[in-house]
């Protein structure tokens, strides 16, 4: 095959969050598998991948060590790189489509890949919680994939996401982390029950809770963070006797002995600290603290702050498993809360 047409097969996407060297094996394993490329065909050498598809020498190198790994690929000393293999048939190509990159999505993104296995395609997106992006890469998408994995959080639009989703096939569909109104059909799910997941876990946590009168959950008006969580926190609030209050401003919010703070954004997690800190407020006996999503650093600031969070390593297992099997369930994903100091 002349090298001009085998570079005609290769596309690497800046738009996409698959690693390049992925895309580069995607690319050349989809060729392979339609018949484009065939067995014995000579493929370019790795200094002309990077010249012709505009990447680094080492990420060509890496893709080409990966198809050599999956036995797709085969070398000749002075020769070059040759199709040994053109047998290898990937059942799966999954489009993959996160709302942004933090170290939550990644546990997702990780336990997903994990348990689907090596021999899956999966072109994976982020739009940063902006609608427009959300539905420009959809309604761009050119190949027939088997799944559509969708995280839908939006900061404006999200009313509208349902209209992009049900234009999706719903036997390929699968949502994560959250429920969509109006999208109809029959198709996968895991999700998080937002306003039952935080009810309980504060039901769980009464007893250290006893020694405050006053719960203020840091919600700014610029979070994609569902409004449910804010009823299950009112209803506990209503329920407990609590004083209840929304904060949207944790940094011109008045700090008092007796409240607990409960964060759901990162940023806001730092401002409270910082506060904390300059007020010599003692955390866990003056003013109590919960914060959204563990992380192993939680475990050590403020000697052990409280969290609740989804199993994000569940969540993704989860979504694997049920394209593997082939599913159409909707499952709801384990939320714990993980008591600490700062409460």
């Amino acid at each position: 095959m002349k090298r001009s047409t085998i570079f005609d097969l290769i596309q690497v996407d800046e738009l996409s969050a698959t690693p390049k060297y992925l895309q580069l094996t995607n690319s050349i394993l989809k060729a392979v598998e339609n018949g484009r490329i065939k067995k014995n065909d000579l493929m370019p050498s790795i200094n002309e991948l990077s010249f012709e598809l505009d990447i680094s020498r080492d990420t060509a190198e890496k893709g080409y060590k990966y198809l050599k790994k999956m036995g797709v690929l085969g070398s000749v000393p002075g020769k070059g790189y040759f199709i040994q293999n053109a047998e290898i048939r990937q059942t799966l190509k999954i489009f993959l489509i996160f709302n942004k990159l933090s170290a939550h999505k990644k546990i997702i993104y990780d336990a997903f890949t994990s348990a689907l296995g090596e021999y899956v395609v999966i072109d994976f997106y982020i739009y940063n919680n902006d609608f427009g992006l959300f539905k420009k890469l959809l309604n761009a998408r050119k190949e027939d994939y088997s799944h559509y994995v969708i995280i839908p959080h939006f900061l404006e639009g999200g009313e509208l996401a349902h209209e992009i989703i049900n234009a999706l096939p719903k036997d390929k569909l699968v949502l994560l982390d959250k429920q969509v109104p109006g999208v109809r059909g029959e198709f996968a799910g895991v999700y998080e029950n937002f306003e039952q997941d935080i009810y309980g876990a504060l039901e769980q946590a009464r007893e250290p809770l006893s020694k405050y009168h006053t719960i203020k959950i840091i919600f700014p008006g610029y979070t994609y963070y569902p409004v449910e969580i804010l009823k299950g926190c009112s209803r506990f609030c209503q329920e407990y006797a609590f004083a209840y209050k929304v904060v949207r401003n944790i940094a011109e919010e008045p700090i008092r002995e007796g409240e607990v703070y409960i964060n759901v954004m990162e940023e806001d997690l730092v401002i409270l600290i910082e506060r904390l800190i300059s007020m010599k407020w003692k955390v866990g006996q003056d003013v109590g603290v919960i914060s959204y999503n563990e992380t192993p650093l939680k475990k050590i600031i403020l000697n052990g702050i409280t969290t609740v969070s989804t199993d994000f390593q569940q969540m993704g297992a989860m979504a694997a498993r049920l394209i593997l099997d082939n599913a159409k369930l909707q499952q709801e994903v384990p939320f714990y809360l993980t008591l600490r100091n700062s409460l």
